[in-house]
Formats: C-alpha cells, sequence, structure tokens
C-alpha cells in the first residue's frame, strides 16, 4: 500500500508558495488496539492554516517544518483493531495530509453517509457551519430589519452566515471579489445587495446599499475593505471578527485607520472568536444546520479539487479567491466492503 504526505518545509515569507511544501513517500505504521487505517476521501484546505505555517503565537500551535500538515480529512476505514469503527466505516477526524493515517477511536467521530453528503461534515455541517452559526448568532445576534454585512461572503463561512441572517430576517449584503460571485450572491443565495471590491470604491458602494447604516458586520477578512464597513456602523453595532485573510501574507504589521472611535461614539461591540470556544455546543449548532438545511433554507456551494497531487494549488487558490464556497480536495474514491 503506497502511503504519500505533504510536509511544510519552509516558513512562508508573505505568500505562500509551491517551494514550502514537499511531498514524499511515508510508511503506515501497523495497528496497535483501538485504532484503524484510513483511506483518505476527502480533505479540507483552510485560511487559517496560514496563521500555523508562521512560527508565532496564535490559537493553535504552528505547523512544524517537515512535518505532515494536518486539517479536516473524512477518511474511511480499510482495516480495524477498534471495538467500534468496523472496516468500511466513514469517519471525520484532524489528520495528516496523507493518503493514509492510523488514527485512535478518539482521534476521530463516525460518520452516517446517509444523513448528509460526505463532504457536507467539512463543510456547512462541521467547523464551517459552525464558524458561521456561533459567530453570527451569539456575537452578531442579528435582529429583524438590522442590515448585517458579510466580508468573504462568496466564502465557505460567507455564504452560511449570510443565509443565516436572513433566517433571522435582517437584510444583508456581501463583499465579494467577482462579478460571477456576486451573482451567486444575490441570485442563488437570496443576498440583497453584494459588492464587488475588485471594481467597485467600496466606501461608496456600501453607503449605497446601507441607507441605514451597518448593525452587525461579520468580519472575514480585515484591512481596508473592514476599514470602509467600519466607518458606517450604528449604534450598538457588533462586529464578529471570525479570520483576517487580507492580513495573513504581510510581513510587516498593517497599519490603517484607527477604528477605536468609531467603536466607542457607537458603543459598539467588536469580539474576536474561534469556534472551539463553543465546543460544548456544537451538537446544538449542527442539528440546527441540518434542519435549515433539510428545510431548503440553507445551501452551500464545495470547489472539489481532484487528486491530492493538487493539494497545495487548491489551497494557494484560497488567496487568490479563487473557490466559492468551500474549498475540498477529493483524495479517492469511496470503497464498497
Amino acid at each position: 500500500m503506497k502511503n504519500e504526505r505533504i510536509l511544510l518545509v519552509n516558513r512562508p515569507k508573505g505568500a505562500p508558495q509551491k517551494s514550502d511544501f514537499r511531498f514524499e513517500e511515508a510508511s503506515t505504521p501497523a495497528l496497535e488496539n483501538n485504532q484503524v487505517l484510513l483511506k483518505t476521501i476527502y480533505l479540507s484546505v483552510d485560511p487559517y492554516m496560514r496563521g500555523r505555517m508562521s512560527d508565532r503565537k496564535s490559537y493553535v500551535p504552528p505547523f512544524q517544518l517537515n512535518e505532515p500538515i494536518s486539517g479536516g480529512i473524512v477518511g474511511q476505514v480499510v482495516e480495524s483493531r477498534s471495538g467500534e469503527l468496523e472496516e468500511g466505516d466513514f469517519v471525520i477526524g484532524n489528520l495528516a495530509w496523507q493518503k493514509y493515517n492510523v488514527a485512535s477511536d478518539a482521534e476521530v467521530r463516525k460518520l452516517d453517509p446517509s444523513l448528509a453528503p460526505l463532504t457536507a461534515n467539512l463543510g456547512v455541517l462541521g467547523m464551517t457551519g459552525l464558524t458561521a452559526y456561533f459567530g453570527l448568532l451569539d456575537i452578531g445576534n442579528p435582529q429583524e430589519g438590522e442590515t448585517v454585512v458579510v466580508s468573504g461572503a462568496a466564502g465557505a463561512v460567507g455564504t452560511i452566515v449570510g443565509q443565516i441572517a436572513k433566517i433571522k430576517g435582517a437584510r444583508v449584503v456581501g463583499i465579494a471579489g467577482s462579478d460571477d460571485k456576486i451573482s451567486y450572491l444575490k441570485d442563488e443565495l437570496g443576498f440583497d445587495a453584494a459588492i464587488n471590491y475588485k471594481t467597485e470604491n467600496v466606501y461608496e458602494a456600501l453607503k449605497a446599499a446601507c441607507p441605514d447604516g451597518v448593525d452587525v458586520y461579520f468580519d472575514n477578512v480585515g484591512g481596508e475593505i473592514s476599514d470602509s464597513v467600519l466607518a458606517l456602523i450604528n449604534k450598538g453595532a457588533r462586529i464578529p471578527v471570525c479570520g483576517q485573510i487580507a492580513l495573513y501574507n504581510l510581513e510587516k504589521a498593517d497599519v490603517g485607520p484607527r477604528m477605536q472611535s468609531q467603536i466607542l461614539i457607537n458603543s459598539a461591540l467588536m469580539k474576536g472568536f474561534i469556534v472551539s470556544d463553543y465546543a460544548a455546543h456544537f451538537e446544538e449548532g449542527a442539528i440546527e444546520l441540518a434542519k435549515w438545511v433539510k428545510e431548503g433554507k440553507i445551501s452551500y456551494s464545495e470547489n472539489i479539487v481532484d487528486g491530492f497531487e493538487n493539494t497545495i494549488d487548491a489551497f494557494l487558490g484560497l488567496f487568490s479567491g479563487e473557490n466559492t464556497g468551500k474549498q475540498l480536495v477529493k483524495v479517492a474514491e469511496p470503497e464498497n466492503m
């Protein structure tokens, strides 16, 4: 059984390059009790991984050089010494970017493929959907008739945020980076307005799209786009800070307008969060998301790249805005066992 893995071999300076990674053949260790051998079916590539490639303090430890990168993976059990998992079972876990992984029962969670497509567990019903759910509802707390602005709106989290805001009766404005994404947000997801930050003056377009100001800003990107949104916040605005993708590849600290005065004079709340903050409530969130998907209130988009050898290209594409919705890599076909 040929195994292969992807290592981080350099800490990127600025935008990651292919030369920062290396593919290599890997051995597959023998199974011990309560372990399974997993064939990777799908793996997730996510913007937060860029932060883990730098050797600086963050909410999770950095990736180690010359060690495999890890992330969300859906795998299939091909050999088992577990009392809980059998050959053919599908599982999800945070595992190494490898074609085959050995994992303990405690490291993975069994999936029921009859309840939802396997890929949904890495997206709308997984960390992506839960990030949108808790960040928007707990911190943003959108009310009927309020205006919610979402940056990175066509990304995996942003698309779900906008749809939950619509479920709650808010008016939703998205910011994205192509005309196709703008059409997708408005025509398919029901956003009330959408702004192409690459072709429009974001501040002027926001003023036109948000005549009553901004009550909730779900911040996925930071940088100049967020400066424009924060200049239009209302009294009592709430700003969940989920990501800062515009800043991840900067070598020097970002310097921009100081927005504390806007926060102060508007009695606004700006709070960063990590989805793991809500781990005790994941089941509650997943049940609600699954209900909305089943009722047709939430739809989701996936951009699936085929082939383990294309994993790095899929990851780099996150930073040039190539994906709409969740970015995944299909590594192998499931087996009927």
